[in-house]
């Protein structure tokens, strides 16, 4: 849905043609959520049939430029107004690893913890030096400060994510250490798996072979500097960053 209101905010602004709101779209979230034309037409298309724009003549170079119409004005308010819906959270694909891979056989949860949390740190200490870059953008302003100042809140909420993010993964390990000696202190029976995590019988839970400490490597705001310079060479995590 966020395509669809994106779209009509864009033609509030004024008559649009796609490949126009496409560029607009992505020059405002910085091309976190790269758009395809096919897309944006498919997305116009399905405005159009729901009375929410309206095609309104062509522009001098001949594209057809679509406008926003009553209903949709009345649909992006009530889009600004309403709250995002938390109810029904959006399938988060670590949390269903994490998940599968408690007593999964041949697979130490431990490993998968550590190898997402220095990707996650990765593309934290990435996306704070983008922050640094509109920062700098936003202060010299000009022709393109409103796209900078969007583009720097889609940068701290992924600074934010990521950073909640490395922090549930140090809670991860520490629970499971807890469990794990928590069984063996009790005697619960455990059964050890072929990748070295030990499913303990503890509320039916699963719990890490060692009690090794989980070592925060997350900082701790959105202002804050990476934990270390990443490799020059590393790709940015998002598509077409400025």
């Amino acid at each position: 849905m966020s395509i669809r209101h994106g779209l009509l905010a864009l033609l509030e602004r004024g008559p649009r043609y796609g490949s126009q709101l496409r560029t607009e779209f992505e020059s405002r979230t910085g091309s976190t959520w790269p758009l395809n034309v096919g897309q944006v037409y498919t997305t116009l298309n399905r405005l159009e049939r729901d009375g929410m724009v309206a095609q309104g003549g062509e522009d001098a170079a001949g594209h057809a430029l679509y406008a926003i119409t009553d209903s949709g004005r009345a649909e992006l308010r009530t889009w600004f107004e309403k709250p995002v819906d938390r109810t029904s959270p959006a399938r988060d694909e670590l949390a269903i690893k994490l998940a599968m891979a408690v007593g999964a056989s041949g697979v130490d949860i431990r490993d998968v913890i550590q190898s997402q949390r220095r990707h996650t740190v990765k593309a934290m200490q990435d996306y704070t030096r983008l922050k640094a870059q509109a920062l700098v953008a936003v202060e010299r302003g000009g022709a393109r400060e409103r796209d900078d100042v969007a583009w720097l809140l889609v940068l701290e909420q992924l600074i934010f994510q990521t950073e909640a993010e490395a922090r549930w993964l140090d809670h991860c390990e520490s629970r499971l250490i807890r469990l794990s000696a928590t069984a063996a202190n009790t005697g619960s029976t455990t059964a050890t798996t072929a990748g070295g995590t030990t499913r303990a019988a503890v509320g039916g839970t699963a719990g890490s072979g060692t009690a090794e400490t989980p070592t925060a490597t997350a900082p701790t705001s959105a202002d804050a500097a990476p934990t270390e310079a990443a490799p020059p060479e590393a790709a940015s995590p998002v598509a077409g960053a400025r």
